[in-house]
């Protein structure tokens, strides 16, 4: 297959949310602010800060109004809200009441596996091409940008293999609504170059040209750094990274971290592919950052240039 000509991607910041949501110990909603505007002034542009779940679920994020309710106020900057349901987008919209900034994205969310999206969010396939449908209409007809991840799409971790069939059935579904981008994400880090190569391959000769493609990858069986290149090269726009390679979800056993956002800064650099992030700035957040956690964090990239 073909590769692409991209010189430039953009990084999407899914720290504060993916990167945390797993910490058992809760961070608070100070530093976690001090983690958004530090990363802000590496040059991210597009930043995942906080998810609508129930925090009894995910007590991590109990706090994402409060959250939000302190971000930045700038223009240049969009801020996304993760939402498994049409709760989680009613939520979202509440933060933006009041002449409030608020979120400027609804990251909605289904699960290409029947086991995992309902121990995930209590949606089977189909219930979940159903709930997302309308959680996009919902989004967009309330003024909000609307994106959707296929979660466990290289991957599940009960089910095992996911057939690529079942991926391009979501995503041509997700299409219909004409969200601004579809991202297919690897949670359990299962995934490898050849199978990014085909998946990304099939989706971009299913979407439309204005529905960009954005890759989320974890880095489980340490595959992350490579498949993000394969991504880049079967002309994926946007990649998500998390600082220091921070993450897990709390509903996929034994998976680990993001791809580390200096990982995968270095990377670009080294390869001419332009982008808008300070390496320096995000290995100073990452030390920043251990000494609120107490423990260095997994990216090798933040050690090696300490």
């Amino acid at each position: 297959m073909s590769t692409d000509t991209r010189t430039a991607v953009s990084i999407l910041e899914v720290g504060p949310r993916d990167g945390l949501q797993n910490e058992a110990e809760i961070i608070s909603t100070a530093d976690k602010l001090g983690l958004i505007t530090r990363m802000l002034d590496a040059g991210v542009k597009r930043i995942e800060v906080a998810s609508f779940v129930h925090p009894g679920r995910v007590p991590q994020m109990a706090d994402a109004e409060a959250v939000i309710a302190g971000l930045p106020d700038r223009d240049d900057i969009s801020y996304i809200g993760l939402c498994l349901n049409k709760r989680g987008v009613l939520r979202g919209l509440a933060t933006r009441e009041g002449n409030k900034r608020g979120i400027d994205e609804a990251g909605c969310v289904i699960v290409a596996s029947n086991t995992f999206g309902e121990k995930n969010q209590g949606q089977t396939i189909e219930q979940g091409i159903k709930e997302n449908r309308e959680m996009i209409r919902f989004a967009k007809a309330e003024g909000l940008k609307a994106q959707v991840t296929i979660s466990a799409a290289f991957g599940c971790p009960f089910e095992g293999a996911v057939d690529p069939k079942t991926v391009m059935h979501i995503a041509q579904e997700m299409a219909a609504e004409d969200p601004t981008e579809i991202a297919l994400a690897d949670t359990i880090g299962v995934g490898v170059p050849a199978q990014v190569t085909d998946l990304f391959g099939r989706l971009r000769e299913l979407l439309p040209d204005h529905i960009s493609m954005r890759a989320h990858f974890h880095d489980t069986r340490n595959t992350g750094i490579a498949n993000a290149w394969a991504a880049v090269q079967a002309g994926v726009s946007t990649l998500d990274s998390s600082l220091g390679g921070l993450g897990g979800c709390p509903f996929a056993p034994n998976a680990t971290g993001n791809i580390a956002t200096e990982d995968l800064v270095n990377l670009l650099n080294r390869s001419g592919i332009d982008h808008d992030l300070d390496l320096q700035k995000a290995i100073a957040t990452n030390q920043w950052f251990e000494s609120i956690l107490g423990r260095p964090l997994p990216s090798l990239v933040a050690r090696a240039e300490a």
